[in-house]
């Protein structure tokens, strides 16, 4: 008879999602996992598969609890320009708060640690980078649409650009102690849609 599991595999998924994105994939071994999840090394190799799946179930999990509040944000009716500009906002006073310094992005320091060299968590995070885009093109093609965006801008490339920015102001916000240039470069790049 097969035994039923003694934890709970989402606890113990969003555990491990916890640590990776504190200290990233090289710097997290198989003894810190025991140790910070409190299960045993066979539990996880049995539920997650190798360090490695189990790291990339972690990045799919913050993916899926981060991206909805991206459609939510994004997607909503009425004024487009006013919710692109309080995400570019949000986006750096998370980058410069303190949980943000110590964290940074999940899927940021995948595309800065592993993405390069790992297939895997590449397609992760340009899927990602993809999705963000992809929203962000909508709500300006809807801005533009609506009169908020003058007729000559590109949404396609104004929302490129935003995801670079976004995704550079989680870099810079990580390793600076000066929250105002994360700040000012976002309301910077802003005047670009006016």
């Amino acid at each position: 008879m097969a035994r039923t599991k003694e934890f709970d595999p989402d606890a113990a998924l969003q555990s491990a999602l916890e640590l990776f994105w504190r200290r990233g994939y090289e710097a997290t071994s198989m003894t810190d996992l025991v140790e910070h999840i409190g299960i045993g090394r066979a539990s996880i190799y049995a539920t997650f598969g190798s360090k490695h799946e189990m790291y990339l179930k972690a990045l799919d999990r913050y993916t899926e609890t981060h991206d909805p509040l991206l459609v939510s944000e994004l997607s909503q009716p009425g004024p487009a320009l006013p919710a692109v500009r309080t995400l570019v906002r949000r986006f750096a006073a998370e980058a410069a708060s303190p949980e943000g310094r110590l964290n940074g992005c999940f899927v940021t320091n995948t595309a800065a640690e592993l993405a390069p060299h790992d297939a895997a968590a590449g397609r992760r995070v340009e899927f990602s980078w993809e999705h963000i885009e992809t929203l962000l093109h909508s709500a300006l093609v809807r801005a533009q649409a609506q009169g908020e965006l003058p007729e000559g801008r590109d949404p396609r490339a104004l929302a490129r650009m935003l995801l670079v920015l976004l995704q550079g102001v989680r870099i810079v916000g990580k390793a600076s102690n000066d929250p105002a240039r994360v700040r000012d470069a976002a309301e910077q790049a802003l005047t670009l849609l006016d």
